[in-house]
């Protein structure tokens, strides 16, 4: 009878996790890669309620605050309604103007006639859907 001296024998490891690990960091990294983020609001506008409409369309947007102060992005005022139509024009959506409820119809009427004005044949008035 001979003896062994040989290391015991070890029991087999379980699957390693570091390949599914790596799949979820590349697919992590897809998602963040081909998602745009939105940029905020440059302030809230709560928009007038319609009990029928259409969803809209991704397009520029100008913003229209209950105090009257006109935005688009990061512009302000006449250098707002300057940027959102050259943008508007560059584009082929619909421009989209985003009053806030209590804005006056004058206000938005003024501001409707003066993109018309300066070239845009279309703005559309984005309202919310009465829940």
């Amino acid at each position: 009878m001979s003896m062994d001296f040989s290391p015991p024998r070890r029991a087999p490891r379980g699957e390693s996790i570091v390949p599914m690990i790596n799949v979820v960091f590349l697919l992590l990294i897809f998602f963040l890669m081909t998602s745009s983020i939105a940029p905020p609001e440059p302030f809230q506008v709560n928009p007038p309620e319609t009990a029928e409409g259409k969803a809209a369309d991704p397009a520029p947007v100008l913003y229209l605050s209950e105090t009257g102060e006109i935005a688009f992005e990061d512009a302000r005022g006449d250098d707002a309604v300057r940027t959102f139509v050259a943008r508007a024009s560059e584009e082929a959506a619909t421009a989209q103007l985003r009053a806030a409820a209590g804005v006056e119809a004058a206000s938005v009427a003024r501001l409707m006639r003066d993109l018309a004005g300066a070239g845009l044949a279309q703005v559309s008035l984005v309202v919310a859907a009465e829940k």
